[in-house]
């Protein structure tokens, strides 16, 4: 189908060319029906062959393959070839041709000369438009070649979001076995639920901010199981979320870090989690207080991940700072939803 439509455009091009210079001559000259048909439409025809022979076979079988000695010999071969050929359809049709272009004055050299220049035109415009296309078309194959390059490197980011966070999360749930507290079923349950929308529900680029936040809030439960009555994180949501969008899995690297390097037992330094909606402007805000004896407040794998993500997915769209201090770790997220 592709290539029927490409013969379409073809003809229907040259068809149009061919008719608007017939009508043009038509109103400006004398000449009759038949001579323009014959100047028109059979010279043409010889020049649109002679287009195509540059197009479809001279420049893929020596040009592209850089046969440039070929190309040249089989480009003035075939100048001269169409030269005394169009020469002779000028002889066969000599009361139409000859009689106004004034070649039986001028002679054959003139006449010859006027078909060398006509065929290097065509031929010149037949290369301008192969070089065009093939432009085009290695321009579209890079894009695609790029788009799946992408498409496989977001895959495999993606992919080592559930390995890391299930390694995390079963982490949590070994201590409270471990501690053969009460809480661990309430906490198996809670990551089954977890695990169902990170399996079920985030196919797609983008989930329901709604869907994505409700998942946050299913971690931050099962951190407050693990930590018991010792858990304090103050979490609060501003602005407008519904009918909103976002990658999934987005933030959760930033909320894993918190709980995973930060004091999340104390009090008077809990972790503050804010997430504020705007439009379609979202503002993401997290600070936590470091454990003395652990400084490497950066999450390695997770953190890693959601900055290339974000790179792929809200290229110029996004502005992340993190804010390493001695005592504290914040991290502020600006995204273009």
């Amino acid at each position: 189908m592709k290539l029927r439509w490409q013969i379409f455009w073809h003809a229907f091009f040259w068809i149009v060319m061919i008719s608007f210079f017939v009508f043009i001559f038509h109103s400006k000259t004398k000449l009759s029906s038949n001579d323009l048909f014959v100047i028109f439409v059979v010279y043409g025809i010889i020049n649109i062959s002679l287009f195509y022979l540059n197009y479809l076979v001279f420049i893929p079988q020596f040009l592209d393959k850089k046969r440039y000695g070929f190309y040249a010999v089989s480009i003035a071969a075939a100048v001269v070839l169409y030269g005394f050929g169009k020469y002779g359809v000028a002889l066969i049709f000599k009361q139409y041709i000859l009689m106004h272009t004034k070649a039986e004055a001028t002679g054959f050299g003139s006449y010859f000369l006027s078909t060398v220049f006509t065929s290097l035109t065509f031929l010149f415009l037949s290369a301008v438009l192969k070089f065009t296309v093939d432009w085009f078309l290695n321009e579209r194959i890079q894009r695609d070649l790029e788009n799946q390059r992408l498409s496989a490197e977001l895959s495999f980011l993606k992919s080592q979001i559930n390995p890391h966070f299930l390694f995390n999360s079963l982490n949590s749930i070994y201590s409270l076995a471990y501690q053969r507290s009460e809480t661990t079923p309430e906490a198996i349950l809670k990551l089954s639920e977890i695990m169902r929308y990170m399996l079920y529900e985030c196919n797609d680029n983008k989930v329901d901010l709604v869907k994505e936040l409700q998942y946050l809030h299913n971690y931050i439960d099962l951190q407050k199981i693990r930590f018991g009555s010792k858990a304090f994180i103050d979490f609060k949501v501003d602005g407008k979320i519904e009918n909103q969008q976002i990658v999934p899995l987005l933030l959760i690297a930033f909320i894993e870090n918190a709980f995973k390097h930060g004091v999340a037992n104390n009090a008077l330094t809990p972790i503050r989690l804010l997430i504020d909606v705007d439009e379609a402007h979202l503002h993401f805000y997290i600070q936590n207080k470091k454990h003395t004896n652990n400084r490497d407040a950066a999450g390695g794998i997770g953190l890693n991940n959601v900055k290339r993500r974000l790179d792929l997915l809200y290229p110029g769209k996004y502005n992340l700072e993190i804010h390493d201090e001695p005592d504290t770790y914040t991290v502020e997220l600006s995204l273009i939803l």
